[in-house]
C-alpha cells in the first residue's frame, strides 16, 4: 500500500501538501498563549496547561490542548472559511448524530452559549479530545486503509452514520469554501450547473476565465455521466459526512471504529454520494499516481468498505449500478471548490492549477483508463454478478 512521506522534525511545523512532501502551513500554528486566552471563553474547559500536539491538516490549524480537566481538541479557522455561523451548521448536525447514539466530537460551549468564539480574523471551535485511538494521525486524506478489515469496518461506520442521520431536516448549506455539495451532477443540464456554481463564487470564475473548462467539463459528462442525472435525481437527499477517509475516525484497540470527526465538508448530498465519495479516496492511490508511480488501485479495499456498508444498510442492484456510474464524477463540486479556495482565498494560481487540472481533470480521465476501467470492472464483478 501507499503511503506518505515520514513526519519531519517537530520543529518547525509542517503540514500535508497536496502532494507527498510536508510543508510550511499556509495558515500559522497555535501558540500556547493564543490557545490559553481562548479556553478561557469556554468555561467547562478549565484551566490552561499546555500543548501536546499540533495537527498537520493543511485547511485550518489545530491543537490538543491540555487542561487541568483533560485533553481539548481546539480548531482554528481564518474567517473567510468558516464563521460562527458557518461552524454553526456542522455542529447542529453533529449534535443531531450525538442524539442518536452515534460517536462524533462533543463541542464546547462558549460564554455566549455559542459554539465558536471569534478573535479578529479568526474562528475558533472547541471539542472534548474524542475516545479512541487516532492510527492515521500523520498520513494525508489520499492514502488507504492499513487493512481490509478497516476498510470493512469503515464502511459499517459510514452506514451508521446515515442511518443516524436521518430526520436531521436542515437545508444544504451555502457557498462557503471547502464545503461538499451536490448541485452538479443530479441536474438534468450539469453543464449548466457547473456555470451556475462557478457563477456563485466569483474567485473561481475568474481563474477559469481563460480555460476552456466548458468544453472540458462537457467531454468528461459525456464520457462518464450518460444517464447519470436521471439516476441521482431519485436518491433522497441526506445530510452525509463527505469526507469519508480513515485518518477521519478513531479507532478502538478491537479495530472498530469509535469516533467520526472533521465534519466541515458535511451538507445535503445523498447516501451513495457519499459512499461514493469514500471510495474515491481511498481505493486509489492518486498520491503516488500524481507522482508517477504504478501503483494499482485497491479493489480489495473498496470491495471490504462496500460489504461493511452493506452488512448494515443493503443495496439494491439499481444502488450499486447508480453507485458505480457516479464514483469517477463524484470529487467534481469539491475539486471546483478547492479550485476557489486557493485561487480565491489564498491567491496561489499554481495550487489552483493542480486542483483543476491535477485533482478534477486527470481524477476523471484516470477512470477512461485501462487502470480506471479494470478497477471499476472489479467492483462491477464484484458487486453485481
Amino acid at each position: 500500500m501507499s503511503s506518505a512521506a515520514p513526519r519531519p522534525a517537530d520543529h518547525p511545523h509542517r503540514v500535508h501538501g497536496m502532494g507527498t512532501a510536508w510543508e510550511a502551513p499556509t495558515w500559522p500554528a497555535i501558540t500556547a498563549g493564543e490557545a490559553a486566552a481562548i479556553l478561557a471563553a469556554f468555561p467547562d474547559a478549565g484551566v490552561f496547561a499546555g500543548l501536546r500536539w499540533h495537527s498537520p491538516r493543511p485547511f485550518s490549524a489545530a491543537v490538543l490542548a491540555q487542561t487541568d480537566r483533560g485533553e481539548f481538541f481546539l480548531k482554528r479557522h481564518h474567517r473567510r472559511l468558516r464563521t460562527p455561523e458557518a461552524l454553526a451548521e456542522e455542529h447542529a448536525f453533529m449534535a443531531h448524530l450525538r442524539g442518536a447514539g452515534l460517536g462524533v466530537p462533543d463541542v464546547m460551549t462558549a460564554r455566549d452559549g455559542s459554539g465558536a468564539v471569534t478573535r479578529g480574523e479568526w474562528s475558533y471551535e472547541l471539542h472534548r479530545r474524542s475516545e479512541g485511538d487516532d492510527l492515521y494521525r500523520d498520513r494525508q486524506s489520499w492514502t488507504p486503509f492499513l487493512s481490509a478489515a478497516h476498510a470493512r469496518e469503515a464502511g459499517a461506520a459510514l452506514a451508521r452514520l446515515h442511518l443516524a442521520a436521518r430526520g436531521f431536516a436542515a437545508a444544504e448549506r451555502g457557498a462557503h469554501p471547502l464545503v461538499a455539495s451536490f448541485t452538479i451532477l443530479p441536474a438534468p443540464d450539469p453543464l449548466l450547473a457547473a456555470e451556475a456554481y462557478i457563477r456563485a463564487r466569483p474567485a473561481l470564475g475568474a481563474y477559469l476565465a481563460d480555460r476552456a473548462w466548458r468544453a472540458e467539463l462537457a467531454r468528461l459528462f459525456a464520457a462518464l455521466g450518460s444517464g447519470l442525472a436521471e439516476r441521482l435525481e431519485h436518491q433522497p437527499l441526506l445530510w452525509t459526512h463527505n469526507d469519508w477517509h480513515p485518518s477521519n475516525l478513531l479507532w478502538s484497540r478491537q479495530g472498530t471504529v469509535r469516533t467520526v470527526f472533521d465534519f466541515g465538508l458535511a451538507t445535503q448530498t445523498c447516501a451513495l454520494h457519499d459512499l461514493a465519495t469514500a471510495i474515491e479516496r481511498t481505493a486509489i492511490p492518486w498520491l503516488d499516481i500524481a507522482e508517477g508511480r504504478d501503483s494499482p488501485a485497491d479493489a480489495r479495499c473498496a470491495q471490504a468498505l462496500l460489504s461493511g456498508y452493506r452488512s448494515v444498510l443493503p443495496l439494491s442492484q439499481g444502488q450499486l449500478v447508480t453507485l458505480l456510474r457516479l464514483l469517477p464524477l463524484v470529487h467534481i463540486e469539491f475539486a471546483l471548490s478547492e479550485v476557489d479556495y486557493f485561487a480565491g482565498i489564498l491567491g496561489d494560481p499554481a495550487q489552483a492549477e493542480l486542483a483543476w487540472q491535477g485533482y478534477l481533470i486527470d481524477h476523471a480521465d484516470w477512470f477512461l483508463s485501462a487502470a480506471g476501467q479494470a478497477f471499476l470492472g472489479a467492483l462491477e464483478r464484484g458487486n453485481l454478478a
